[in-house]
């Protein structure tokens, strides 16, 4: 049984991280509505995005504050584990690019024993935030910029794990082989990345990769409806790739 903090406990983190996010500015609520599962959750986000700008415009990896917006890719890869939450309950999962914490509630309410990662500590922080609100619980998180892996993701890895999850990683073609890279020294044997994304010319790059690799993958479409109307026509592919562990055992005695 996973347990839960005290109602004082909770309340204390939620203080305690609204502190750190102070220099976000103004936050504000948003209620999002997963659309196939109809499961509803609240997030916190901030509201000045010139704000985020600036304290990015030195970045010297450019990776701006996309994590600051709640995106169909996150909506679709929360409403894929909440369709079927047994698939990750008791399962220890890793996310890469936590961003705001749809996903990660959706994991979390499932039972799933969650590690988040970000490049940044501010998507951290609300991310954890928005966990502890919804679930009452809160995800183990590291700060890492997953291009450049190092020993604190890693090290923690032991056998990989059995699932990881990833919405909306594939922007760049830079972001390709880093992510192939990445997955084959933390996806156990046998075990999977569901990858959300929204059509991307680099998604599908990476996916033949993986398929010439040997990996297989199901797939599902999800069409919304998403929160921001600019979204409208958007669809993604929610991806369920599985790492054959046949594959594995000859990478081992080759």
């Amino acid at each position: 049984m996973i347990a839960h903090p005290s109602p004082a406990v909770r309340t204390d983190r939620e203080r305690t991280l609204r502190t750190e996010l102070r220099s976000l500015g103004e936050l504000i609520e948003n209620r999002v509505t997963l659309p196939i599962s109809g499961v509803t959750v609240e997030i916190v986000r901030p509201v000045d995005t010139d704000l985020l700008l600036d304290r990015v415009a030195d970045d010297p990896e450019q990776n701006l504050p996309y994590w600051a917006e709640v995106w169909p890719s996150g909506i679709a890869l929360a409403d894929a584990i909440a369709s079927a939450p047994d698939i990750v309950r008791g399962q220890r999962i890793l996310e890469l690019g936590a961003g705001l914490g749809v996903t990660a509630i959706a994991a979390l309410t499932a039972g799933a024993k969650l590690t988040i990662t970000d490049y940044s500590l501010d998507a951290l922080r609300l991310c954890r935030l928005n966990a502890i609100r919804q679930t009452g619980r809160e995800p183990h998180a590291i700060q890492i910029n997953w291009r450049q892996p190092g020993v604190e993701l890693l090290d923690q890895v032991g056998t990989g794990y059995p699932i990881v999850l990833a919405a909306d990683a594939l922007y760049e073609q830079r972001d390709v082989e880093p992510l192939l890279t990445l997955i084959e020294r933390l996806i156990a044997s046998g075990g999977m990345l569901w990858l959300a994304e929204p059509g991307r010319a680099v998604a599908r790059a990476f996916r033949a990769l993986l398929d010439r690799a040997g990996w297989s993958s199901q797939s599902n479409h999800y069409r919304g409806p998403w929160p921001d109307p600019k979204d409208a026509e958007v669809v993604v592919g929610v991806h369920r790739i599985v790492r054959d562990p046949r594959l594995t055992a000859l990478m081992t005695t080759g």
